[in-house]
């Protein structure tokens, strides 16, 4: 792995631990929480001293500092606390975000405007800390060192450890860098003494370049406990053996160490004469410290319990020929890229799929077409495979937005909290990392017009502490998303004011409440008395319904005055391939999303004259896709009905011809067809032929407002793939 890799992986990492902070503030978790918090800072701050990102140390160092504070008690974590420290969180992010620029982004390389705008943060914490001018942080140009902070000199003694390190042999593979372990020790304190072991070097011809095989006996002192000693090894913990010898050890413990083989003993000795620490050796010998006895060589410290005053440490390290192989991982890092590259590639595998399934009916070769089918059955396989792995749960997007509730509640002076249901529910990853921007909107709006003041909601008899629900579902392969409230609801009256004052609606003209709500989406619409940070500018509501357009979603709007207010988002599950039905009408090809299909039946030309049907003793409205497009020439003489269903509402529609399934490439039809309604995009048939595919919420809108014909478009022309 390259250094620039390593990098990267420690900014995806580093985003996810983040957003693990931003959890455990956000949560009642107690103490737990309080460790998580800590937990994610500290290996933040350990990790970017690997990589030299000094300044992303200097400030983790400080804030790790407070909550180590607030973990034994000294600081309250109250509410003033948390959000300084989700300000930190958003800090933190923008400087793990920035350190992608360069591969070594310490005090030179930092921004220095982003750098500049975490010093009122840090004057916050050090008053936190009670040291409001002191200098928490290591000095710039310096790494900290990534285990806790060292206690205040005034209050550490110098003392002397002595520390006996094997590195094992993946340690360079993971990336591990054994010096720098050794020059982070000594921010802690003074190494006065370094030797190395290469005890565990094989022969030449067996040695890989790529293997570890160092050791070191290291002499130390400073005031550093042993806590913050054993921290600086924290990310090397799985790779290494390391027994840490303490100034409360005594002849037992260093006994111990000298333990083996009678040459492996001689070259310890003579590491610990190079290192200084030769004389606590030979005060254990002139002990006379009984060894148990043992045979073979062992060329790095065998692992043991620790004393039961906690003297010293070791932990496992296999020899290279008894090594477990590793733990096998159930999950890996894919490049988003890789994989829209790969869901196009299958797309246009079905395309070819479709087209080598005409040529074998026209062929007509028996085994042919059977070899044919199964190829088809095949290409479904992992057609459906590769969009489930791009399937995410929209859980991730939701747990964002306990932040803005948070952070809005502050601004507004409101108590709100979030209720979040159906976190499992999921869709296509392209709609997750698209929908973030509307739902947040929204959110904002429940709270901001939604929700109402303590005092109004107490004299309405709703309980202080508002709520804003998100919800998702699956219905008739699509998500739905639930935005809602309990606050005030939408005030009918004044939205038609405001639609009249605009001159958006006509004074005599009567809409119904879904007609007057949808007005909140007319662009630069608002009726908010005045101006703030969050609304009153006329801009959100538009921006929310045309980037669920861009999706191909539908937004809805129910609001009951004094109760609450839901928003209500209906969106595809993919924006790639679907399951679709052809269907041909006027020489022209149309597909219907298969999963809104209840039926299909023979039309009888008797009730040509009708726009509606009895279907089974109900009466069932239905329209013909020839008027619907004007298109031309006569109707075939068999023509058939499909019966189709979307949220809740049946109508049927008459084709000439029933083709059959069709999976289905989606193809966006471009600026020029931007604004035809009923129609959500284009897709390429196995004979070259292109077929529009059926807007199925548009259409059934439509089909509500028959003064509204659908304009007559000419189906496009191109062929290419």
């Amino acid at each position: 792995m390259t250094l620039r890799a390593a990098l990267h992986t420690y900014v995806l990492e580093s985003r996810e631990l983040l957003e693990e902070m931003e959890r455990a503030l956000l949560s009642s978790g107690g103490a737990g929480a309080v460790h998580a918090v800590f937990r994610a800072v500290h290996t933040i701050k350990g990790s970017a001293g690997l990589f030299g990102l000094d300044h992303v140390v200097d400030f983790a160092h400080v804030v790790e500092s407070v909550l180590d504070e607030v973990r034994g008690a000294a600081l309250a974590l109250d509410a003033e606390l948390v959000a300084l420290l989700l300000s930190c969180r958003d800090h933190l992010a923008a400087l793990v975000d920035g350190a992608i620029d360069g591969l070594r982004g310490g005090a030179g390389g930092a921004d220095a405007s982003l750098a500049a705008r975490g010093g009122p943060l840090l004057a916050r914490l050090r008053v936190h800390l009670g040291r409001p001018g002191a200098e928490d942080a290591a000095p710039a140009g310096h790494a900290a060192p990534p285990g806790p902070a060292a206690p205040p000199a005034a209050e550490a003694a110098v003392r002397r450890w002595h520390i006996s390190l094997r590195f094992g042999v993946d340690a360079l593979r993971n990336g591990m860098d054994p010096l720098a372990f050794i020059r982070y020790l000594g921010r802690l304190g003074t190494v006065t003494g370094v030797a190395t072991l290469d005890d565990a070097m094989p022969e030449p011809a067996a040695m890989d370049p790529e293997s570890c095989y160092l050791g070191f006996e290291i002499a130390f002192q400073g005031g550093a406990d042993r806590a913050a000693i054993e921290g600086v090894f924290d990310f090397v913990r799985e790779d290494c053996a390391i027994r840490i010898l303490g100034p409360d050890c005594g002849p037992d413990d260093y006994a111990a160490l000298l333990d083996g083989p009678p040459e492996e003993a001689a070259r310890l000795r003579e590491a610990l004469a190079r290192c200084g620490g030769l004389a606590a050796a030979e005060l254990a010998e002139s002990a006379g410290v009984a060894r148990p006895e043992r045979g073979g060589r062992a060329p790095r410290p065998a692992p043991a319990p620790s004393a039961p005053d906690g003297s010293w440490t070791a932990l496992a390290v296999p020899e290279p020929e008894q090594a477990a192989a590793p733990r096998e991982s159930r999950s890996i890092r894919v490049d988003a890229d890789k994989l829209d590259h790969l869901i196009n590639l299958i797309g246009e595998l079905v395309i070819a799929g479709a087209s080598a399934s005409v040529a074998a009916g026209r062929a007509r070769d028996a085994e042919l077409r059977e070899r044919n089918a199964t190829l088809a059955a095949l290409v479904e396989q992992v057609r459906d495979s590769a969009l489930q792995l791009r399937m995410v749960k929209i859980g991730a997007t939701f747990s964002r937005f306990q932040r803005v509730v948070h952070d809005v509640s502050r601004e507004t002076g409101k108590d709100i909290g979030l209720v979040v249901q159906g976190g499992d529910t999921e869709l296509d990853k392209t709609v997750v990392e698209r929908i973030g921007d509307p739902l947040t909107h929204l959110v904002r709006n429940a709270i901001d017009h939604g929700i109402e003041g303590a005092e109004l909601r107490a004299a309405r008899g709703k309980p202080a502490r508002g709520t804003v629900r998100l919800n998702a579902y699956h219905e008739s392969g699509s998500i739905v998303i639930e935005v809602g409230d309990d606050g005030g609801g939408l005030d009918r009256d004044r939205i038609l004011a405001k639609a009249v004052e605009r001159g958006l609606v006509e004074p005599e003209r009567r809409l119904s409440d879904g007609e007057i709500h949808a007005l909140v989406f007319e662009p630069g619409f608002s009726t908010a008395a005045a101006v703030t940070n969050l609304s009153g500018r006329g801009v959100g509501m538009d921006v929310v319904k045309r980037g669920i357009a861009e999706l191909r979603g539908e937004v809805a709007i129910a609001s009951e005055e004094g109760v609450g207010t839901t928003v209500t988002v209906r969106l595809p599950l993919t924006l790639a391939i679907i399951d679709g039905f052809l269907v041909a009408a006027g020489g022209s090809m149309f597909v219907i999303p298969l999963d809104t299909i209840e039926e299909c039946l023979a039309f009888n030309d008797a009730e040509a004259g009708r726009d509606y049907t009895d279907l089974r003793g109900q009466v069932l409205p239905f329209a013909r896709l020839r008027a619907l497009f004007a298109l031309d020439g006569e109707p075939s003489r068999r023509e058939s009905l499909v019966v189709v269903r979307h949220e809740g509402r049946r109508v049927g529609l008459v084709v000439d011809t029933l083709l059959g399934e069709f999976q289905t490439v989606i193809k966006p039809l471009g600026k020029l067809f931007g604004q035809v309604r009923c129609v959500s995009g284009a897709t390429v048939l196995g004979s070259g032929e292109v077929a529009l595919i059926l807007d199925m919420p548009a259409l059934l809108a439509t089909l509500a407002r028959p003064g509204q014909p659908v304009p007559a478009i000419e189906e496009p022309q191109c062929q290419h793939h």
